[in-house]
């Protein structure tokens, strides 16, 4: 059953364990939408241009990883893990051309994966952590918190196209 309320996870810092659950939030909901999906659904394209919603859940699960590369490890990714990850980084033809054939559990695992990684590293951190200032290479300010953020809406974002490709799915 999905939790509708906001709260500090045990374990967890009083605002790392806020942010955990709406990280968690925003995945049983991502989850229930996506329950139950055929490879066939999974790998529906729109259109050319668009994306199916197998590749926008492995999307999700890249751009969690990157940002805890970034957070965690403050390193930019290395080239064997851009490898693993590109298509689903950067998505477009190269994202429509590699990322099918795959099951839902397929995306499943991969998602789950990355989250328990996120969950155990978030737990050796201390409120102070998420206001944290660094600089992207352009000057441009930004904290942790920011990138947990931009995590969840990344997520959201992508939770409405599935949702759209859906109802696509449904008219046929």
């Amino acid at each position: 059953m999905i939790d509708y309320r906001i709260t500090s996870k045990e374990g967890y810092a009083e605002k790392i364990g806020e942010l955990v659950s709406m990280l968690e939030h925003t995945r049983a909901v991502t989850l229930e939408e996506i329950k139950g999906l055929s490879e066939r659904e999974l790998d529906f394209l729109p259109d050319d241009r668009s994306n199916t919603i197998g590749s926008l859940l492995l999307h999700i699960a890249s751009i969690e990883y990157v940002h805890q590369v970034i957070s965690f490890e403050k390193r930019d990714i290395t080239e064997a893990e851009l490898k693993k990850w590109q298509a689903a980084l950067e998505l477009g033809q190269t994202g429509r051309n590699t990322i099918r054939k795959h099951g839902l559990e397929f995306y499943l695992e991969e998602l789950s994966q990355v989250r328990e990684n996120t969950l155990a590293n978030l737990k050796n951190y201390q409120d102070q952590w998420l206001f944290e200032e660094k600089q992207w290479g352009n000057g441009i300010p930004h904290n942790n918190y920011y990138l947990w953020y931009h995590v969840m809406e990344d997520e959201i974002n992508h939770r409405g196209q599935i949702r759209v490709i859906k109802r696509m799915l449904a008219e046929k």
